[in-house]
């Protein structure tokens, strides 16, 4: 999509020395008004200069550091201007006030289905920021939603941002869902599968660019994305933390094992190379038998003196 903004180039003044100029126009028509007994005509040239005055003080823009007013002159967009400071515009312009702040979100976490089917609940909190003012205002319906009303001090319209804030939380919602879709909790199946408990770089990375991807329509940019929350489904995490206890569990005994054998392999090494004694294979199966069980074992073994032959 074109990128349809552009800065407002139209006529702009000071707002200190337009001030200066307005409140002369009041005066002028408080000393019209005062002249009307000894000349008739004077009520209407205060009159006159009272409806300039009022024109005038439409025209006065006030407007802080990261922020926009959208000017449009009777439907036509005229421009943004961004200019900090106090200035005096056409007074027919029709001014709407945006923030160009980064701004947080941190929705409540939901329940999707991941990849292998099962419901996990899952959080984020992004920073989102307006880019385009002409997008943010015309290319979504952003303005019925939320009509902009300017408050007494010509700060940015509250309705219009939370318009902006309901936008970015429905696609965000919208986005997490598709993302969260593509990958399974965990990786109990495939190793080398990306999961969204083990790369979690990565799952953020994907969910900026579909956020991204989602907002341009509405000239919003994420600058960041990230996972905050991740657990199973609360109807499926007992099943699911006894899966992950026998995985545990299986690990471990697989490492038991494999430093059991290697330590019986080197006491039978050691006994033979020594010559502290000679075994047959019989009792070289008995040997190993019994260090596996005295090695591998649970609870402490029971030793058993042998006085006799071994």
């Amino acid at each position: 999509m074109d990128n349809k903004e552009f800065a407002y180039k139209g006529l702009v003044l000071n707002g200190f020395i337009m001030l200066l100029f307005t409140l002369a126009i009041f005066a002028g028509a408080i000393c019209c008004f005062i002249k009307a007994p000894t000349n008739p005509i004077m009520p209407l040239y205060g009159i006159l200069l009272m409806l300039l005055f009022i024109l005038c003080t439409m025209g006065f823009i006030k407007q802080e550091p990261n922020e926009a007013k959208v000017l449009v002159f009777f439907g036509k967009y005229s421009g943004t201007f961004t200019r900090t400071g106090f200035y005096w515009v056409n007074p027919f312009l029709s001014k709407k006030s945006v923030s160009l702040r980064a701004r947080n979100l941190n929705p409540e976490p939901i329940k999707v289905n991941d990849k292998s089917g099962n419901p996990v609940l899952i959080g984020m909190v992004l920073v989102w920021k307006l880019e385009n003012t002409y997008k943010a205002l015309f290319e979504i319906d952003s303005q019925s939603l939320a009509p902009v009303v300017t408050n007494s001090r010509g700060g940015v319209s509250s309705s219009l941002a939370n318009a902006f804030e309901n936008f970015v939380r429905v696609q965000s919602d919208a986005a997490l869902r598709q993302v969260a879709g593509n990958y399974a909790y965990d990786n109990a199946d495939s190793a080398d599968e990306l999961t969204l408990r083990s790369n979690a770089e990565e799952i953020n990375e994907q969910l900026v660019r579909t956020l991204n991807e989602r907002l341009s329509m509405a000239g919003i940019h994420v600058t960041e994305a990230r996972i905050n929350y991740l657990a199973y489904a609360p109807e499926i995490a007992a099943v699911m933390l006894r899966r992950q206890q026998a995985d545990a569990i299986i690990a471990a005994r697989e490492k038991i094992v494999d430093g059991a054998v290697s330590m019986v392999k080197m006491a039978l090494d050691k006994l033979e190379d020594q010559g502290v004694v000679t075994l047959d294979q019989d009792k070289k199966a008995a040997m190993v038998s019994n260090l596996l069980v005295v090695l591998c074992g649970d609870e402490p073994a029971q030793p058993v003196v042998n006085s006799g032959n071994i």
